[in-house]
């Protein structure tokens, strides 16, 4: 076999330069990740019975410690839910310290880095070699659909146990103060948390909320279809260059990741609810269906959008970033 027959094979399993995806997905993910942590925070705790009773309260009060009448009914509008974010954040950054709203970033940079690299990866190579091995080479939403689909399932295998301590992490400072009564400062970190986990759960315990990532599989595959799409719609801005064709990568990037997140979003309540520590030896959520039951059984389906405004805030700029420096840096290293 010549190097030309050589060469042509390799390119067609494992696409040239194909390292570029793993390291611009893994630089996109970081910055994304270090800008929008907070609503990470609060995103979680929402998500969270523990915490949703003791933000509702401290919400809900007065000045005064008296309850203010008619503010339940303002929490169930979304505009309300907007600026419920921003009282938490505040309450959070009075009551635990400024660093409480960057708990769990560590887990989350150790998980998101590899994570999008994997993801990056996977799916920039996978398209192509789909493409090429399925369809002469070229690209279609159904290509792009099995590439995404894919990526998921090994980013979410591979990375799940490093959620599982970050979703542990941020919601500590409510756990300690309901088994003990006081209120404990951040103590431990990561390190602890793991051994813990492996204490009380054994491995299975990093594997928690695994089955939830794999039906969150939808969000990042539609994510990946709608930007695809957005993307080729907007190639027009590409041509005119400078802020135009950056606006026109990040409104593709935002509005995909948004369309994506309110059609999937009731998959990570529940993959929150079943990440979450167990209550004097009691797990309450313990499987997919069962926790998606109790939740509309005792909270309602309503419930299962519980943080989507932090959420939101925190997942289409972070995907705004991440999509802009991935392709930023493909084309740099190109």
């Amino acid at each position: 076999m010549s190097q030309q027959e050589v060469s042509s094979s390799t390119s067609k399993f494992l696409p040239a330069k194909s390292w570029q995806h793993f390291a611009a997905g893994g630089l996109g993910g970081m910055c994304g990740a270090i800008v929008t942590s907070p609503f990470d925070v609060v995103k979680t705790r929402l998500q969270s019975d523990l915490f949703r009773k003791k933000h509702v309260i401290s919400v809900v009060g007065g000045s005064n410690g008296s309850v203010v009448v008619g503010a339940p009914r303002s929490s169930s509008n979304l505009l309300y839910n907007f600026v419920e974010t921003g009282h938490i954040l505040r309450d959070i950054y009075r009551e635990e310290s400024p660093r409480a709203l960057f708990k769990g970033l560590g887990p989350t940079l150790v998980g998101v880095i590899p994570a999008r690299s994997i993801n990056f990866f996977t799916y920039g190579n996978g398209k192509q070699i789909i493409a090429n091995t399925f369809n002469d080479g070229k690209e279609n939403s159904y290509v792009h659909l099995c590439a995404a689909a894919i990526a998921g399932i090994a980013t979410g295998t591979a990375t799940n146990p490093i959620w599982v301590v970050k979703t542990r992490l941020q919601l500590e400072a409510n756990t300690l103060k309901s088994t003990t009564g006081t209120q404990q400062p951040f103590a431990g970190g990561s390190w602890i948390m793991i051994k813990n986990i492996m204490r009380d759960e054994g491995i299975r315990g990093f594997y928690k909320g695994l089955s939830a990532s794999y039906l969150g599989v939808t969000e990042g595959t539609i994510q990946w279809v709608l930007y695809e799409r957005l993307k080729r719609l907007s190639a027009g801005t590409e041509n005119q260059g400078g802020v135009q064709a950056w606006l026109g990568m990040l409104g593709s990037a935002g509005s995909a990741k948004c369309i994506a997140t309110l059609i999937t979003y009731p998959h990570e309540v529940i993959r929150t609810r079943l990440r979450q520590p167990s209550v004097n030896g009691v797990m309450k959520y313990t499987g997919l269906l069962q926790t998606l039951r109790l939740v509309i059984a005792e909270e309602g389906a309503r419930s299962l959008y519980n943080g989507l405004s932090a959420h939101l805030m925190r997942v289409v700029p972070n995907a705004a970033v991440m999509y802009s420096i991935y392709e930023g840096v493909l084309r740099w290293a190109a």
